[in-house]
């Protein structure tokens, strides 16, 4: 056991003391002592985990009782109470809760569904830490009262979200609509790559400085600790045609078009005010680095003070509007038809700044109202003027206020929606009627004989291979993260999907043919026969393997059209390696056992079920191309444990035969039994996926095997179907 002595205070006040608990995260060896080790934390996380809430609390169900009409009359009440710990802006909150609400939905991207508003996250480092979130974990502060009110009817991430549509409408807009249902987690997350930086809006995410699109993937943020661009411009450096790139590429990674851009840009700032009225270097540690009297309470000025006319925040100083406490048009006539010039805010800051504007247009000052003040804007709200494509959006919408008001709201919506999956699981009485194509909808499913379309998926002559590898790329596609992909919507035989390297377009162009038939026979959808012939093929290998075990099936997909799938949005849920599958599109610089966890954590895995999955998909003859690579059987496609066993048995020796492939050998007759790829042998090789892998190899644990195959399959299956369990 380890143990450490804490050390003396500088001043000799406090006492060493023996402790054996690894009560730091930075005390943690195994990252700094072996970096290549394997971080299985990030399935680990899909365990069970400590949660104040009963276990049988379903918050799906539990939101539906709120009094809906009561908490947002509450929220719109709050907006103008303003406190003297931290008064309102104005007396009006509405631009720190729409911040709030902005940041909490702002961290999502496309590329792997991670971030937004649905968890929560927002409460916990690094998020609540980020040098952009300043002050925000004082407005979850002055919303507490409301969450201690409604309790476990509202989630955190909920009333977070709800915060900002209340301001808005407060202020003056009607909003699209609104859903409720996020439910909170309760612990940091550990899968989400923010980036390798390791000082605050330390710049190391593009390949190349100097050519904007070389943004590393997954992030969208450009600098760490931001939410998308550096409000003084690239490097801190102002230049509103360079900062327009940046938008550009960080807003289409949260799948937003430039309409959508300009929209959210001119519809965010034409509320509220920045704040850096003060000695930005008087600011305090963030909220994880502050002591116990300011932690979660962060960024506090030293010596007291910093309350609002002394505020800083972003460290720009000033509103963008003349009324900043009221929705208007104001923000595109002022940017618009004023020439700016770049000034310094009181704290240092970039910021751009009227020439000769008139008194009328000007807002008052925050504390005096006597007097007025020149607006401001970031070099991204410049961007909106000086970017060709943006200014003659920005126009448009400058000549057609109430076209912005819609298009606005729109991506507002789509904003802090994008994550929560398809529309029919979400909650409230201001969902919108409307289908929206980034909801990925798909039509009801059907009612249908199961046990006459097994006898006729079984007449197809298709092997179970075929038919258990159709189901997987069927379904492997879907996140937990975003809730998008999964086999509901049969989307495989539709672009992109069908022309997917991974998805061997001619092997599934087969096997669709021959299931459209029985779908079309029984009146089923296609969504649910391809899954039923993934489960026929499934209990084929297991009574071949001399086992009895039932797939669970239960019917109720649709089918989506050609007309509902957004090609452009659905072409990052690409796969480009399936260890399941054994298959990598080509050499990428990441392992592709790293490949394989990200995938699982994706897909909701823990690392039981992606290790039991890989051991039986091996062995069900399911590899891409029908490689035989960690094929360690004689009996290829029958269910048995004999991936484990042949990777645990000491009487093979492995010897790399070229890059990511091995040969297994016996060691008394040195002849070559098999070969293996990393993602198998990795199985026997990590300690931890070992001491899994001994499980199932043992005699005694050959049902097990299979049960928990099972299990972790029909997980898969139905990862989309959110009906059939809770959302996380």
């Amino acid at each position: 056991m380890s143990s450490e002595i804490s050390k003396t205070s500088k001043n000799g006040s406090g006492c060493p003391v023996m402790h054996g608990g690894m009560t730091k995260s930075s005390q943690t060896p195994t990252a700094e002592w072996w970096p290549k080790n394997l971080n299985l934390d990030i399935l680990h996380q899909h365990d069970t985990k400590t949660n104040p809430m009963d276990e049988k609390f379903d918050y799906k169900e539990e939101v539906k009782k709120l009094d809906f009409k009561a908490v947002k009359k509450d929220l719109l009440k709050l907006m103008t109470d303003s406190q003297d710990w931290w008064p309102a802006d104005l007396g009006h909150y509405g631009g720190l809760f729409i911040r709030m609400a902005w940041h909490s939905a702002g961290t999502y991207r496309i590329a792997d569904g991670r971030g937004g508003s649905g968890t929560g996250n927002h409460r916990f480092a690094p998020l609540n830490s980020w040098p952009d979130n300043t002050n925000l974990d004082k407005a979850r502060r002055l919303i507490w009262p409301i969450k201690k009110k409604y309790g476990n009817k509202i989630s955190w991430a909920d009333l977070m979200i709800l915060a900002g549509n209340m301001a808005y409408e407060s202020m003056g807009l009607k909003m699209y609509g609104f859903s409720f249902g996020r439910e909170d987690i309760w612990h940091p997350e550990k899968d989400v790559y923010w980036g390798s930086e390791k000082e605050w809006l330390e710049n190391k995410r593009y390949d190349n400085n100097d050519d904007r699109t070389s943004l590393k993937n997954p992030l969208a943020a450009v600098v760490m600790g931001l939410i998308y661009v550096n409000p003084e411009g690239v490097g801190g450096k102002p230049d509103p045609l360079k900062t327009a790139y940046d938008v550009r590429e960080t807003f289409g990674r949260m799948a937003m078009n430039d309409e959508e851009t300009c929209a959210l840009t001119v519809g965010g700032h034409s509320v509220g005010r920045a704040h850096g009225n003060g000695d930005a270097s008087l600011l305090g540690p963030e909220p994880e680095a502050a002591d116990v009297h300011e932690q979660g309470f962060g960024w506090n000025r030293k010596g007291g003070g910093g309350l609002g006319v002394n505020q800083v925040t972003s460290g720009i100083e000033g509103a963008w509007t003349t009324h900043p406490n009221k929705w208007d048009h104001s923000y595109l006539n002022l940017l618009l038809n004023y020439d700016w010039e770049l000034k310094k805010s009181p704290a240092g800051a970039n910021q751009w700044e009227p020439i000769n504007m008139k008194d009328e247009d000007k807002p008052i000052d925050l504390a005096d109202p006597s007097v007025k003040r020149n607006p401001i804007m970031t070099d991204a709200d410049m961007a909106m003027k000086m970017d060709p494509i943006y200014r003659e959006i920005a126009e448009r919408f400058h000549k057609d206020p109430k076209y912005l008001e819609e298009t606005f709201a729109k991506a507002w919506f789509k904003l802090t929606h994008r994550d929560l999956g398809p529309k029919k699981y979400y909650v409230g009485p201001d969902v919108p009627k409307e289908d929206l194509i980034w909801q990925d909808p798909v039509p009801a499913g059907k009612d249908f004989d199961v046990e006459k379309a097994k006898k006729l998926i079984e007449a197809t002559g298709l092997s179970s291979s075929e038919m258990i590898a159709t189901a997987w790329d069927s379904a492997r596609t879907y996140r937990r993260t975003d809730h998008r992909g999964g086999a509901n919507g049969a989307r495989l035989r539709l672009a992109p999907q069908k022309d997917w390297a991974g998805n061997e377009p001619k092997r599934l162009n087969n096997v669709l043919g021959k299931l459209e038939k029985v779908a079309k026979e029984t009146g089923a959808s296609v969504a649910d026969i391809i899954i039923l012939a993934g489960n026929v093929g499934l209990e084929q290998s297991i009574k071949k393997a001399g086992l009895n075990v039932k797939v669970p099936f239960v019917a109720g997909r649709g089918d989506a059209t050609q007309e509902q799938t957004d090609v452009d949005s659905f072409k990052v849920l690409e796969p480009v390696h399936d260890a399941f599958r054994n298959w990598a599109k080509e050499e990428y610089l990441v392992t592709t056992e790293e490949m394989m966890l990200d995938r699982s954590s994706l897909m909701g895995l823990s690392a039981k079920e992606m290790t039991v999955l890989v051991g039986g998909m091996r062995v069900l003859d399911t590899n891409h191309g029908g490689t035989k690579h960690g094929v360690f059987t004689d009996n290829p496609g029958a269910l048995t444990n004999d991936f484990f066993v042949n990777l645990t048995d000491m009487k093979f020796k492995w010897k790399p035969a070229s890059k990511d492939l091995y040969e297994i050998i016996d060691r008394a007759t040195d002849v070559t039994k098999f070969t293996a790829t990393r993602v198998d042998l990795v199985f026997g090789s990590n300690s931890i996926l070992r001491s899994y892998a001994e499980v199932y190899a043992q005699d005694d644990n050959k049902e097990k095997f299979v049960r928990d195959f099972v299990n972790a399959w029909t997980k898969v299956m139905n990862a989309d179907r959110q009906e059939l369990k809770k959302a996380h």
